[in-house]
């Protein structure tokens, strides 16, 4: 899918909740809006996909009440700015929507948490990942370092770049959204992704990559959505293996599980965001 076609998606479903919105008070209807229920008690892992996912409890947002009321405000003034956004063509982070609240008077966030939740309810709602609205976090994405040709849809055009001879030491970055990435051609064997820069660095060093026909992925710690998002393309679009290579502590089997099941916060996003498939390094429970 095109960068048009996605922008186009995303407008036109953003614009369809303050459309539904006007036919609700149209008809008499206090508006509204229904989501799953946020909490733990909502999270159910789901054999199918073998992925953490959120269960049939809804909950339903009306403005019957001041405080839902201007809930269903944010909401608004959140929509109008993300389709001004895609119609200029421009982005912005999470942390500039929050600021930029600030001149929304009885809209404004009174926390980053609460706007972040409110873009999350809208990516529910449209069942379309925020970086389709040009949304994307501060932190970035990791890297990537291996015998892998992609093609990448940027602002200045298209571009080609093989992953291990055009890239410094570093790797390639993996953009925000990972979507707009083509995998071209590889001779790779299976995908390691790997918690620590210096193991990352490493194996790099030490040929591990040439040597065995490896992808490497930098997680960088617990990995952003991006990296997530691109092991699992890497895994279903070539049908490469995905192995996690951490420290081997508590903390680092947690990061395998936010690869390989999901997690709470991302819960609506699990089946583009996990790899069920990928393998632990090391001794499971």
């Amino acid at each position: 899918m095109s960068r048009e076609e996605m922008d186009a998606i995303a407008k036109g479903r953003l614009v369809g909740i303050a459309r539904e919105w006007y036919e609700q008070m149209r008809d008499g209807i206090v508006p509204f809006v229904r989501l799953p229920t946020r909490t733990k008690q909502n999270i159910e892992y789901d054999d199918e996909s073998e992925v953490w996912k959120y269960g049939d409890k809804e909950s339903t947002r009306a403005a019957t009440t001041e405080k839902s009321a201007v809930h269903l405000l944010k909401m608004a003034y959140v929509i109008g700015f993300l389709k001004q956004q895609l119609v200029e063509n421009r982005s912005s982070t999470l942390r500039e929507l929050y600021y930029i609240s600030e001149g929304w008077r009885r809209a404004k966030f009174s926390a980053q948490d609460e706007s972040n939740l409110l873009v999350e309810d809208l990516e529910i709602i449209t069942d379309v990942q925020r970086e389709a609205f040009h949304l994307r976090p501060e932190e970035d994405g990791a890297s990537i370092f291996g015998p892998l040709r992609i093609r990448e849809t940027t602002r200045r055009g298209v571009r080609e770049m093989h992953c291990q001879e055009d890239v410094g030491e570093a790797g390639y970055p993996i953009p925000n959204n990972v979507d707009t990435l083509d995998f071209v051609d590889h001779d790779a064997k299976f995908v390691i992704a790997i918690e620590t820069g210096g193991m990352y660095a490493r194996l790099m060093e030490n040929g591990f990559d040439e040597e065995y026909g490896a992808i490497l992925v930098h997680l960088k710690g617990q990995p952003a959505r991006s990296t997530r998002r691109v092991l699992r393309r890497l895994n279903d679009s070539l049908d490469l293996p995905v192995v996690v290579f951490t420290d081997g502590d508590p903390w680092s089997y947690r990061i395998y599980a936010s690869v390989a099941y999901g997690s709470i916060k991302s819960a609506h996003m699990s089946e583009l965001l996990a790899t069920p498939q990928a393998q632990f390094v090391g001794v499971q429970p």
